[in-house]
C-alpha cells in the first residue's frame, strides 16, 4: 500500500490542481470555484445525520444542557465563530453554545503549533468546561486525525454527554465511537492538505445548520424573522423595529414605543399587542407557551 494511498482524502493531492501554479489568475479562480461548488452537494448527503444531531442538541437544550464545539486550527475557529454569533442572533446565553480551540485564544488569531497533538490535553478540557451528561460535544477534525479532538470526545462519552464527530475524512468515520458522524466527503483540496478551503466551507455550512435549526425548533424564530435577538448596537435596533413593524403592521414610532415598553425585547413586545397585555405578562405567556411565539398568539395569528 503507497503512502498516497493511505492518507486521509483532505490530505491528498487533487489531480485538477497539480499544474495550478502554472494558470492564469482567471484560470486559478474558475478551478478553485469549480471545486467549491461540490461542497454543498457534499452536505446534503449528510442531511439525515445532521437532523439527527439537531434533535439531540435540541433535547439536551431543553433539559438545561450546553453545546460545545471543539477543534483545532480552522476547525476550531469556525466552531468559535459560529458560537460566537449565537447570543447577538438569537438572544442567548453566550454559556450555551460555547467554542474550544486547541491552545485558547491566542490560536484563533495565530498558529500555536504542537496545540492539537495531545488527547489528553483535549480529555482536560472537557474536565475543565465541567461537562456533562446535559451537554453536547461537537469534535470538528476535517482530516479525522486532530488527538486533541479525539480525546475530547471520548472523554465526554464517559461523562454521558451526546457526541457528534463532524470530519470530511471518510476514512476517519470507522474509528469513530461518537453517537452521531456528520461526514460531507469535499474531496482533497486545491491546494494539497489546506483543509481552510472546500472542508472549511462545508464545516460552516454544517454549523450554521445546526445551531439555526436548533434555535428555531427552541422558538427563537418567528417566520423568518430573529425574534429573539438582542438589540446591541444600530443596525440590530433598527431590525428590532422594522420586525415589530413586519409582524403588527405598525408605524416605526409605534413600534419604538412598544419596543421600549417590552424593555427593548422583540418577541414580549409582539405578545403585548397581540395579547393587549403587559410585559410581565407578556413574559408569563411565553413561558407557558415554551417560548414560542406562533403558540403564544395562536389565538390571534
Amino acid at each position: 500500500m503507497t503512502r498516497q494511498e493511505i492518507l486521509p482524502a483532505t490530505e491528498k493531492r487533487n489531480q485538477r490542481s497539480l499544474s495550478i501554479d502554472k494558470l492564469s489568475t482567471l484560470e486559478v479562480v474558475d478551478l478553485i470555484n469549480s471545486e467549491d461548488m461540490l461542497v454543498a452537494s457534499a452536505v446534503a448527503k449528510e442531511r439525515e445525520q445532521i437532523a439527527a444531531a439537531i434533535d439531540l442538541i435540541v433535547e439536551r437544550f431543553r433539559i438545561g444542557g450546553r453545546l460545545f464545539y471543539v477543534g483545532a486550527g480552522t476547525s476550531g475557529r469556525l466552531g468559535v465563530l459560529d458560537a460566537s454569533e449565537c447570543p447577538p442572533t438569537f438572544g442567548v446565553s453566550p454559556s450555551m453554545v460555547q467554542g474550544i480551540i486547541a491552545g485558547g485564544k491566542r490560536a484563533l488569531v495565530r498558529a500555536v503549533e504542537g496545540a492539537e497533538d495531545f488527547a489528553n490535553d483535549g480529555a482536560e478540557t472537557i474536565e475543565k468546561w465541567k461537562i456533562g451528561a446535559k451537554d453536547v460535544v461537537v469534535g470538528i477534525a476535517a482530516c479525522g486525525m486532530t488527538p486533541f479532538v479525539k480525546g475530547a470526545l471520548k472523554q465526554a462519552r464517559k461523562k454521558g454527554a451526546g457526541t457528534i464527530f463532524l470530519t470530511c475524512a471518510p476514512e476517519a468515520v470507522k474509528n469513530s465511537s461518537a453517537d452521531i458522524v456528520i461526514n460531507p466527503i469535499v474531496g482533497p483540496e486545491i491546494i494539497t492538505g489546506s483543509t481552510r478551503m472546500k472542508a472549511g466551507t462545508a464545516t460552516k455550512l454544517v454549523l450554521n445548520t445546526l445551531t439555526t435549526t436548533a434555535m428555531i425548533k427552541l422558538g427563537k424564530v418567528y417566520g423568518n424573522l430573529m425574534v429573539d435577538l438582542k438589540a446591541t448596537n444600530k443596525k440590530l435596533r433598527d431590525r428590532s423595529q422594522r420586525i415589530i413593524m413586519e409582524v403588527t403592521g405598525l408605524s416605526r414610532s409605534r413600534a419604538i414605543r412598544l419596543l421600549e415598553k417590552a424593555q427593548g425585547n422583540v418577541k414580549p413586545a409582539i405578545v403585548m399587542y397581540f395579547r393587549k397585555v403587559d410585559y410581565p405578562k407578556a413574559l408569563e405567556i411565553l413561558d407557558k407557551s415554551n417560548q414560542l411565539l406562533r403558540r403564544a398568539i395562536k389565538t390571534l395569528k
